[in-house]
């Protein structure tokens, strides 16, 4: 990413003042890590770890840039951008997640995003992304960014995607991503904060509704649908 001035214009000539940010994420130690990240460059007015929160959160506080994770509890971050749309119409979201599954990216930016990056980002690229977001501009993980071209050129069939993926939670899907890249139990609970216990009854339930007897056909399933 190139660098850009996370600021506004003053309008009286003085000192630009630091863009005001949201940051949407049902994990408060994610949360407190981006804003030690970004907190120098821009000015965080808020967090919320739920859709009703993020919702009020930010028609509260109108900032320029929302940072939203995708898989929030209440409906996701799809529910906040359709919520956003008649509340909050102006404000600018960029996704932040940890998911780099296609029709995650494809979704949310039909729903309004202006972005999508994955938390592998660096604190410096993500200042520049709130800046280029906030100017108006489009920004993508360059991965992702494929998926975007590929999905509206019709050369990735998304609706099949959803209609597969409607059969599992958001928590579920998670878990289904991680287990398909190979983590182990224990791997995949460190990364979502839960239990290995947790995470066997969620790859179970996966299995089920996927039909699927195994993870190797579940990797081999997710891999089909480029969401690994």
């Amino acid at each position: 990413m190139t660098g850009s001035d996370p600021t506004t214009p003053s309008p009286t000539g003085s000192e630009p003042t630091p863009l005001r940010v949201v940051l949407v994420d049902d994990h408060a130690m994610f949360r407190t890590g981006v804003r030690s990240e970004v907190a120098t460059s821009v000015d965080v007015v808020g967090e919320a770890g739920d859709v009703d929160t993020a919702v009020e959160v930010i028609a509260r506080s109108r900032p320029d840039v929302v940072l939203l994770d995708v898989h929030l509890p209440g409906g996701g971050g799809l529910e906040v951008l359709r919520r956003l749309s008649t509340t909050a119409p102006e404000v600018r979201c960029l996704a932040l997640s940890v998911s780099d599954a296609a029709e995650d990216v494809i979704g949310v930016i039909r729903a309004g995003a202006r972005g999508y990056v994955t938390k592998t980002i660096s604190g410096q690229e993500l200042v520049d992304a709130i800046g280029r977001v906030a100017a108006g501009d489009a920004v993508f993980s360059p991965r992702l960014a494929g998926f975007v071209l590929d999905a509206f050129a019709g050369h990735l069939e998304v609706a099949q995607v959803d209609s597969d993926l409607d059969r599992l939670t958001e928590r579920e899907r998670e878990v289904m991503r991680l287990i398909a890249r190979g983590y182990a139990y224990k791997e995949v609970a460190r990364e979502l904060f839960i239990s290995p216990k947790t995470v066997e009854t969620h790859v179970s339930s996966v299995l089920r509704k996927l039909q699927l007897s195994s993870r190797h056909e579940l990797t081999r399933w997710a891999n089909d649908r480029r969401l690994i």
